[in-house]
């Protein structure tokens, strides 16, 4: 019996195969490299010791995920496949919910059809949108601002409506608020094809000295330092909140945020960069973006109450793991 992983050459997947393998875990990985690398596949194998099967597929391809379930036991699925660029969904909707949404769909037929109906999926607190209070929980009002967060309420809706509709099902949908951080080998990490568009990324090229200085976008929101807060929280964290997902599955749709419950202004993740890595960041501020909230950090106590599940890991040791899978890479790439 093994547990099939969407997108498991990916950042969050790729940490959350490591900890599934440390915990004994028999795993499967489907991925189509459209945002990971092949290299990843061999690094998960090295950090845990331990081999398991890889299928290079496309969740919209309905042939291909039928071979992997009917070449193997497949109790549940880890649901992580999906573009994740919120100004690219913007400019691209039809791609996100083709990908995004269709994909979905043909996994969930497929699942139905081969009678394997435990799923953890992985969403997002933009489904939040910009919210009225933080923190917001799990009953905050829910309310999009771009095609990608769209995508997300979509899938959860048409999760919840699945369950309603066949009682075997069980759905655990994941809300996660800002991964940031690597493995403390710091051989996986975040490392995006093309142009990075998350904090974390960015602040390394800028640290590394790959663009010449970082864009705060706005200072002028109702923060103390007038630019925006997040809930940060650390990749290896919230890859062991799917173990615990895993661990408490029950019948229905549950949903649950996975977070820090702090919140951290961009320029604190700046400052904090800085002096944990001792290391010069330059920035400059820039126009706002649209549709930015100027707040959204997480409640998490029903994770930690029905799940078992806190984190762990603060923002030092994210800034510190993020540092060393930098300089750890641009040592790979000068040898």
């Amino acid at each position: 019996m093994s547990i099939l992983i969407t997108g498991g050459a990916g950042y969050i997947g790729s940490h959350t195969c490591v900890e599934l393998l440390n915990d004994g875990r028999e795993i499967i990985i489907a991925d189509n490299f459209s945002n990971s690398k092949p290299k990843v596949l061999e690094t998960i194998k090295e950090l845990t010791g331990r081999s398991f099967r890889f299928y290079e597929a496309d969740i919209c391809d309905k042939s291909a995920l039928e071979r992997i379930f009917s070449e193997n036991e497949i109790t549940e699925v880890i649901h992580f496949a999906g573009y994740k660029a919120v100004a690219e969904s913007v400019k691209f909707p039809l791609k996100y919910y083709h990908n995004n949404v269709c994909g979905s769909l043909v996994l969930l037929e497929v699942m139905n059809a081969f009678n394997c109906k435990n799923l953890v999926f992985s969403s997002s607190a933009t489904v939040y949108g910009m919210p009225e209070n933080v923190p917001v929980s799990e009953d905050s009002s829910l309310f999009t601002l771009n095609p990608y967060g769209q995508t997300k309420l979509m899938i959860e809706n048409i999760c919840r409506d699945l369950c309603d509709s066949d009682g075997d099902w069980s759905v655990t949908l994941l809300r996660y608020f800002n991964p940031v951080g690597a493995h403390e080998s710091g051989r996986l990490g975040e490392d995006p094809n093309g142009i990075p568009n998350n904090l974390m990324p960015i602040i390394l090229q800028a640290a590394k000295g790959k663009i010449p200085e970082l864009n705060v976008f706005g200072n002028d929101y109702s923060t103390p330092d007038g630019t925006c807060i997040r809930d940060y929280i650390h990749v290896v964290d919230l890859a062991k909140g799917h173990i615990a997902a895993l661990s408490a599955m029950k019948k229905g749709a549950e949903v649950y945020n996975l977070g820090t419950g702090k919140g951290y202004s961009v320029l604190e993740i700046i400052e904090a960069f800085k002096r944990t890595n001792s290391v010069e960041l330059p920035y400059k501020i820039a126009p706002r973006r649209p549709g930015d909230a100027a707040r959204c950090w997480s409640l998490p106590s029903k994770a930690e109450r029905e799940l078992g599940w806190k984190a762990e890991l603060g923002i030092e040791r994210m800034c510190a793991d993020s540092w060393r899978f930098a300089e750890l890479k641009m040592s790979d790439a000068d040898s």
